[in-house]
C-alpha cells in the first residue's frame, strides 16, 4: 500500500490535503477530546473557546489570558509529518493545504502561506473583536506580564482574543470558497490525521471524491470517512507520511 500511495503522490497534478490534531500529536500537543487532550483534563478551557462565554465574562478572559501566558514558553517543533508535506510542495503538485489546526506548525515546517488556509485561525496572533486589528500574540503576552489582566485593543479598545475561530464565530468566508474551489479541482485528496468529523471542512473529502478525485486517508484510528477512502493507513502519522511522498 505504501508503494501504491508513493505512486499516487508522484504521479498526481493537483493535490489537496486536510489535516487535523492528530499530525501534530507527535510533536507534543495534544489533542482535544481525547484522554490526554486539552478539554478533557481541563474542562474550562473549552468555555474559554466559547465567544459568547469570553466575550461577556471578564474573569473567563482573565484566566484564559493567564493559560496563554503558563503556554508561552511551550516550544513545539514541527515533526516528520508536517516535513512531508514540505517535501510535497517541493515536488510542485500540491495545490493547497487546509490545516484544522491553530498550532502554526506547518507554517514553521516550512509551508508556504500561498498554499496553506488555516481554517481555524492561529494562537501566534491576537485579533480585536472590535475594530479586526491584528498584531503578534507576544505583543499582547508582554502587557499581561507587565499587569494587565485583560488587555483591550489600543485601537478601539475592543476585546482582545487570540486569532482563532472561536465556537460560535463564522469561519472566514473566503477560506471556505477557496478550500471549496481546490477540492473540486484536485485529482488527489489527502485527510491526514483527521477523524473528518468537523464540518463544513470536512465535506472537501466527499466533494473532491464525487469530482473523481483518489481519497487517500491517514490516521491513528478510523475516520468518519473511511468507506471513501481509496488507499487508507494507520497507524504513526510521522512515520506513514514521509513513506508516501515522492
Amino acid at each position: 500500500m505504501i508503494a501504491q500511495g508513493r505512486e499516487l503522490f508522484q504521479d498526481a497534478e493537483r493535490v489537496v490535503v486536510l489535516t487535523g490534531a492528530g499530525i501534530s500529536t507527535d510533536s507534543g500537543i495534544p489533542d482535544f477530546r481525547g484522554p490526554q487532550g486539552l478539554w478533557t483534563k481541563n474542562p474550562e478551557a473549552e468555555k474559554q473557546a466559547t465567544l459568547s462565554y469570553y466575550v461577556s465574562d471578564p474573569e473567563i478572559r482573565k484566566r484564559a489570558w493567564q493559560w496563554r501566558l503558563q503556554t508561552a514558553s511551550d516550544t513545539f517543533e514541527p515533526n516528520a509529518g508536517h516535513r512531508a508535506l514540505v517535501a510535497l510542495e517541493g515536488h510542485g503538485n500540491l495545490e493547497l493545504l487546509i490545516t484544522q489546526n491553530v498550532d502554526g506548525l506547518h507554517l514553521i515546517a516550512g509551508t508556504s502561506r500561498e498554499r496553506l488556509v488555516e481554517i481555524h485561525g492561529t494562537t501566534r496572533d491576537v485579533v480585536c473583536l472590535g475594530c479586526d486589528d491584528r498584531a503578534p500574540m507576544e505583543s499582547a503576552l508582554e502587557r499581561v506580564r507587565a499587569g494587565e489582566e485583560d488587555p483591550a485593543c489600543r485601537i478601539c479598545g475592543g476585546i482582545l482574543k487570540s486569532a482563532t475561530i472561536s465556537f460560535g464565530q463564522g469561519l472566514v468566508a473566503a477560506d471556505l470558497e477557496r478550500s471549496d474551489a481546490a477540492a473540486r479541482n484536485a485529482d488527489v485528496v489527502l485527510a491526514v490525521g483527521t477523524t473528518l468529523g468537523v464540518y463544513p471542512i470536512a465535506n472537501v473529502v466527499p466533494i473532491a471524491k464525487a469530482q473523481g478525485a483518489t481519497v487517500v486517508i491517514v490516521n491513528g484510528g478510523p475516520t468518519e470517512m473511511d468507506d471513501l477512502a481509496d488507499l487508507r493507513l494507520e497507524g504513526s502519522i510521522s512515520e506513514i507520511l514521509p513513506t508516501l511522498m515522492p
